[in-house]
């Protein structure tokens, strides 16, 4: 609701009868196309937990 009300600033009739493929090409036409990046590799994940480690 943010993103469409918000970012988008449809009104509320326009964002509730809206398909899910209407609004994705709304927030595609707003903010571009997204970015998918690569999962974490096993060094970086190692990386993450030494920086991060669980509270015991």
């Amino acid at each position: 609701m943010a993103t469409g009300l918000g970012l988008l600033g449809l009104a509320p009739a326009v964002f509730w009868s809206m398909t899910p493929k209407e609004l994705e090409a709304a927030i595609r036409g707003r903010l571009g196309p997204a970015s998918l990046s690569a999962p974490p590799d096993v060094a970086d994940l190692a990386a993450l937990i030494a920086r991060f480690p669980d509270q015991a």
